[in-house]
Parts: structure tokens; sequence; C-alpha cells
């Protein structure tokens, strides 16, 4: 059986021959792919009282170690989300107690946003179910064809510049 974007491939074959609809097949499954999992991970977030951005913000704090807190500024260097946009997140978070505001104490201009100890523990605790629901999402492949995948898919970001100085995720 093909998949949805074979048959739209298939259909412009048929009406442009003369056409390489090769981009397509490409650039149309990725973007198909990114809705359904854009979808599957919101739903799955939304079990656990998080959306995508609240998600983002707890893991990047997480990682970045003790004592769990970077400032305002790093952030909107690693998003494309709006100083306003990261103040109303960060003012929901802060509401469901899971970051809170501390004073930089080398720049007084600056505040960093910390991992409260409820958020601490609810990124803890969802981090592990939400790993295991991205490899459900990858079950159809195996071990080495999600090896080749993320290599390929890698090169591509590369080839658009966007390079580990450039995310939080």
């Amino acid at each position: 059986m093909a998949d949805a974007v074979e048959s739209v491939l298939q259909q412009w074959r048929q009406e442009c021959p003369d056409l390489d609809f090769t981009p397509i097949g490409v650039v149309g499954r990725i973007m198909r792919l990114s809705r359904l999992w854009d979808k599957e991970i919101k739903d799955f977030l939304a079990e656990h009282g998080l959306e995508p951005g609240e998600f983002d913000i707890l893991s990047t704090l997480r990682r970045s170690g003790e004592p769990y807190e970077l400032t305002a500024k790093t952030f909107l260097k690693s998003s494309l989300v709006t100083t306003g946009a990261i103040t109303l997140r960060v003012d929901r978070m802060a509401a469901k107690d899971l970051v809170t505001r501390v004073p930089d104490a080398h720049d007084r201009r600056s505040v960093k946003i910390r991992l409260t100890p409820n958020g601490l523990e609810v990124i803890d605790r969802v981090l592990p179910l939400h790993l295991a629901n991205e490899a459900r999402l990858l079950d159809g492949l195996d071990a080495e064809d999600r090896r080749r995948l993320a290599a390929t898919l890698a090169a591509v970001l590369e080839s658009y510049g966007d390079t580990a100085g450039d995310t939080a995720r």
C-alpha cells in the first residue's frame, strides 16, 4: 500500500510527465510527518498537563544542569518566539509552579528562569515517557534505518546553517 504522498506524486506524474516531482517525495513526506507527529506529541503532552513550549522550556532548563536556570535572553536566542511570547509562557509556567524568576546576581538588569522543585519533578517524570512516545513514532524503522535517517536529516539541517549553537532542544 502506498502512502498519501505517493498518490499525489502519481497524479502529478500523469498530469505533468515532463517535470521532476522528486522533491515532493521528500519535502512532502517530511511536512506530512511533521504535522502528524506534532499532533501526536501535542496530544501526549496535554495528557500530562503540558504544552509543547512548556515542555521545551522544562527540558532546556533540566539539561542545563544544576541549578537548572537560564536567562530569558538565552531562551530568546535559541527559539523563534518573541520576548512577549517567552514572558507569557513563563508567566503561565510560574502560575503552575513549574518555574520561577530569580534576579541575576551578576547583572541586575537580567532575570533567570529556574526550575522549581515541582518543575524538576514534572520533567523527570514526563521525559522518559516522552522518549518512549517518540520511539513509538519510529516503530516502523529498525535501528539502522533510524541512524541513517537521523544522519540524512542532520545533513539537510546543516546545509541550512542549523548547527549546534542555534538550537535549544
